[in-house]
Parts: C-alpha cells; structure tokens; sequence
C-alpha cells in the first residue's frame, strides 16, 4: 500500500514538472515570435522607405538640355565678285554672307558694303569682317588674304556652261551646301533644255548684234555671252570683225558695219550705263532702214543678267527665245 501511494506521488510530481516545462516553453516561443515579428515589422519599413522615395522621384520632372550642333562650313563669308554672290544665295549660302561687294546688288537681300569693291580690294576692308572665306573673281590678293589664315576661293569669268555647273559645285563644297548646289545644278540643265528645245527657228539662220555701249562695242562668239547666243542658233554679225582675235572677242564696230550687216535681231545692255532706248537706237542716222528696226525686234537686255554667268542665265537665255519668237517669218 505504501508502494503505491509513492508510484501515485512520483506520477503526480512528474505530470507538474512536465506542465511547467511546457508553460515555460510556451512563453519562450511567444516572446521569440514577438521579437521576430517585430524585427519584420523594422525591416518592411525599412525596406518600404526608399521605395517611397522612388515613387516621388519618379514624379519629378527631368529636363534634358538640347546638344548644339556646331553650324557647318564657313559662317563668316565676304564675295567680291557679283556673279559669285548669286550664286551663293541661289545655293542657301545667304546667311552664310556676311559682307558682298558694291555691284553685288543682286538679290535684295545681299549685305552690300558700300567701300568694298572687287575691281579694286582692300585687304584691310575685308579683314575687318572677320571673315572665313573670300570669294575672288580674281588671284589678284589671294596670296596676302591666305597670309592672314583666310580661305579664299577664286572662281574667274567662265568659257562655258560647264564651267558655270562647276563653280556652282565648288561654293556647294567650300560652303557645306553641297545638295542645294547640286539641285541648282540639276535645276538649270532641265530649264535650260527646255527653253532649247522650244526655240522654233527659221531656215535661214538669225543675225544679231549685241550692242555693250553707245560705241558700238560688242562681243563675238568666243566670249561667253556669245556662246550664249550660239545656243538658241542666232549668228553673231561681229565675229568678222575680230576675226584675227586682237580685240579678244570685244570688238568695236562701226556704223557702216552694223548698217551693211542688216542684223535681224538687235539686242542693247547699254540702258543703264549710256542711257540707251529703243527709240534713241531706231532714230539713229541711217537705221530706219535696218530689218530689226522694222519688224521692233530692237530689245533691251538686262546689263547683270547678260553679263553675269550665275543662276538667272536660265532668264537671259528665256529672253532670247522670247526674241527670237517676235522675228517675222519670211
């Protein structure tokens, strides 16, 4: 009996033991679990932190700066030469221009600079400018301008139509407009064929005379000009009188020559310079009896646009055919 009641006492003793083992445990985990959700509880907030400032980040308008392109090709051009100027212009080259000489007044918008001539230079004037790049019709201060560490660019009278196409290709080059260049280029043979083309001439070739001053100076079919003419198939009544050359294609003609020579057409530059008209040339001692005189096929010619061999030589060569079309058929 007593062995019993010690077994009965041992079990009873056990079973407390054991129940404050497992309370004990019991609050041990729950005090680790609480430290652990706690220190989640820190880490999300940590974590959530910066994404916040991402989100207000993101929000925030940025401004990127543009990148300026450096312009291309010279931006400090000074021409000297009118015909250059043109085409210049005609090439987008214009705001390129900052100083042309005093006969480059065409078109409107060439800066013009009173005191900068291209017959005479000044190395001085020019230099003033700042410029570049220099236009020349000339070599004449090529040498003293490179000197200063100016580019120059010389481009002289040309003998032909290529020459035109290829002076206009050296500005396209030396300017940076190299595609504007080429679509003037490719702009003035399509024109220029098609007034060709067009032009409807008689049997018998047209004479002419292309009078430059009240002097009766003219030109032949070897200068440029003439050449001109040679393409809408008018023959030039002054090659015989520089037919050794001494005159270099500008000869100067007499009154008996002109009336022996009967040109059909009468074409004058001389409006401006000598004040030339129709009427003055038609009452002229004598030239009442000239066929061009009679049929008023007597025409003015823009001086510029005659002697110049930029981008409007596609006007003069249109007013040729549109001379040529007043000529009454025989």
């Amino acid at each position: 009996m007593k062995q019993m009641i010690r077994l009965i006492v041992l079990a009873i003793a056990s079973i407390l033991l054991f129940s404050s083992c497992s309370d004990q445990e019991t609050v041990t985990g729950d005090e680790s679990t609480s430290d652990t959700q706690a220190a989640i509880a820190e880490e999300t907030t940590d974590t959530q932190a910066p994404s916040i400032e991402d989100d207000t980040d993101d929000d925030k308008s940025v401004t990127v700066e543009p990148i300026e392109e450096e312009p291309l090709g010279p931006q400090s051009i000074v021409s000297l030469s009118a015909t250059a100027t043109e085409m210049l212009f005609a090439i987008g080259a214009g705001p390129q221009v900052v100083a042309v000489d005093n006969y480059s007044y065409y078109p409107k918008e060439a800066p013009v600079i009173d005191d900068l001539s291209g017959y005479s230079p000044n190395i001085e004037a020019i230099a003033e400018y700042e410029p570049d790049l220099v236009v020349l019709s000339n070599a004449g201060i090529k040498q003293e301008l490179e000197s200063l560490g100016i580019e120059v660019l010389v481009l002289p009278a040309v003998a032909n139509l290529d020459g035109v196409y290829e002076q206009i290709a050296e500005l396209g080059v030396a300017t940076e407009n190299i595609d504007d260049a080429a679509a003037l280029v490719a702009s003035m043979r399509s024109e220029i064929s098609s007034i060709i083309d067009n032009i409807v001439l008689p049997e018998k070739p047209l004479t002419f005379f292309h009078e430059l001053d009240d002097t009766l100076y003219s030109v032949t079919s070897g200068t440029f000009i003439g050449q001109i003419y040679e393409m809408v198939g008018l023959s030039n009544i002054a090659d015989p009188a520089d037919a050794d050359g001494s005159a270099y294609g500008y000869p100067q003609l007499t009154q008996e020559f002109v009336l022996e020579s009967d040109p059909d057409l009468i074409f004058f530059v001389d409006g401006n310079c000598c004040g030339q008209t129709v009427e003055i040339i038609s009452e002229r001692p004598g030239w009442d009896v000239l066929k061009a005189v009679r049929n008023g096929t007597v025409i003015e010619m823009d001086a510029d646009i005659a002697s110049r061999w930029g981008p409007r030589l596609v006007q003069f060569l249109q007013s040729l055919a549109d001379a040529v079309a007043l000529v009454p058929v025989e």
